[in-house]
């Protein structure tokens, strides 16, 4: 009569189960608007408005890699280096593009500091990025911050 399907047993004993320590995690303690120690790549430092992605095609310079092409563009007025990212949809489907988005958001957001301020870089990544080693492309992205550092 009142028997439980064997689905719906696991989800009630999972769900009522005690957690395994009673420490909180670092990731639940964390408050989203305060940057972790380290690296940080808030808000700010993004390029998000389809007018600033136009200045940058129109006046930036092109750099070239294996994994990406970059335009950087100097912005004097700002006192923060900002990046955007365009990732076509050639690329593939949207899970496809947004992991290659994760890929690069990640590689700018720990070589960030190499980047002078007042530089805006809008970076165009290539299918390769999937298959980089992480490692490479972050000497990618550093080297085309360091390009972009001496126009």
């Amino acid at each position: 009569m009142g028997r439980l399907s064997s689905r719906a047993a696991g989800r009630k004993a999972a769900g009522s189960s005690p957690s395994a320590t009673n420490e909180t995690s670092d990731t639940a303690s964390a408050k989203p608007d305060q940057p972790r120690p380290g690296h940080s790549f808030p808000k700010s430092a993004r390029l998000l408005k389809t007018t600033e992605f136009k200045r940058i095609y129109d006046h930036g310079k092109k750099v070239s890699g294996p994994f990406f092409m970059a335009i950087c563009a100097v912005n004097p007025g700002s006192p923060l280096a900002r990046i955007g990212f365009t990732v076509p949809r050639r690329l593939g489907n949207s899970v496809i593009r947004n992991r290659i988005r994760r890929r690069m958001r990640e590689a700018v957001r720990l070589e960030l500091h190499h980047l002078p301020a007042g530089r805006d870089l809008v970076f165009h990544p290539r299918n390769s990025v999937l298959q980089a080693p992480f490692p490479e492309l972050r000497r990618e992205v550093e080297r085309v911050f360091r390009v972009c550092g001496t126009w």
